[in-house]
């Protein structure tokens, strides 16, 4: 077996550094034909794996989400059918969490290399490709030197509410949206498509009944809270998950179109998705094998 191995040596506060000798030489006793490349800048997974990555029977990766996004739209740029598999070594690991991938580096490392294997949907937006979330508003426009700013994206959403002092300082976006024909148009503070049990704090996915293979995103709209009651009300459900409001809205589907009255960041599984002000979004079910427990 070829395996590309790649590594983020500076994800999650340097995790990667305490196991990587013992993974490396799991893979040695294993007896498989090792690459091993540690990253060095951003993008610089997904131009290897574009580059290199048909050649090789399986693809692993180590990091947080952002690593795992650079390898995503790496493989979706190839016509290969290898295999990913994942070491998850960052700050949150969203979506490690949705695949019950462990924490311990060693079984995470057996795992990607002979795990069962599962084909996951992928999220195409525009011409770039997303395996968790993409996602508009607060906390889209903070500059994106720092990656780990967006690692906790609903999360920090919900503080930053909770401490609104005037809702008419919030940013806000005017937004046509268009889904199986019907197009809809409102005011939103923040919006996310996601493939995912979890974001940052909110684990209210969960009670969606979110399958990752099955050819359809959960899409999350919340609307703009027009008095300190409403606000209360949405801070409430995004800390807690109290129900009794009408600002979030949840549905599912396998493609959408967002059409913004101005350009807009977008966040793409904590990455920086650009500034469109059109986005067209769809499902490409069961489109990466994935190596699971």
């Amino acid at each position: 077996m070829k395996v590309l191995f790649v590594y983020n040596p500076v994800a999650g506060q340097l995790q990667i550094k305490s196991y990587l000798w013992n993974i490396l030489n799991f893979f040695s006793r294993e007896k498989v034909e090792l690459t091993v490349y540690a990253t060095q800048k951003s993008k610089e997974a997904y131009q290897l794996v574009k580059k290199y990555g048909a050649k090789y029977d399986r693809i692993i990766c180590s990091g947080g989400d952002g690593t795992l996004h650079e390898v995503i739209n790496g493989m979706m740029e190839t016509e290969s059918d290898n295999i990913l598999g994942y070491i998850p070594a960052g700050s949150v690991n969203d979506f490690a969490a949705s695949l019950n991938l462990p924490k311990n580096k060693n079984k995470a490392a057996e795992i990607a290399l002979k795990g069962k294997t599962k084909n996951l949907d992928v999220g195409k937006f525009n011409d770039l490709f997303f395996i968790y979330v993409a996602a508009f508003g607060v906390f889209t426009e903070v500059a994106y030197e720092t990656t780990q700013e967006m690692k906790n994206i609903l999360g920090r959403l919900a503080y930053f509410l909770q401490g609104v002092k005037s809702i008419a300082s919030m940013k806000t976006y005017q937004v046509k949206t268009i889904e199986k024909g019907i197009e809809t148009e409102d005011e939103y503070i923040f919006g996310m498509i996601t493939n995912t049990l979890s974001v940052g704090s909110l684990y209210k996915l969960s009670d969606q009944n979110v399958e990752l293979d099955d050819g359809l995103f959960e899409v999350t709209l919340i609307k703009v809270p027009h008095d300190l009651m409403e606000l209360n009300l949405l801070t409430n459900f995004l800390l807690y998950g109290k129900e009794g409001n009408n600002l979030v809205k949840t549905f599912k589907t396998d493609n959408i179109e967002f059409i913004f009255d101005e350009p807009a960041s977008w966040t793409l599984d904590g990455e920086y998705g650009g500034k469109p002000k059109e986005v067209k979004i769809e499902v490409i079910e069961k489109t990466i094998n994935f190596a699971c427990e």
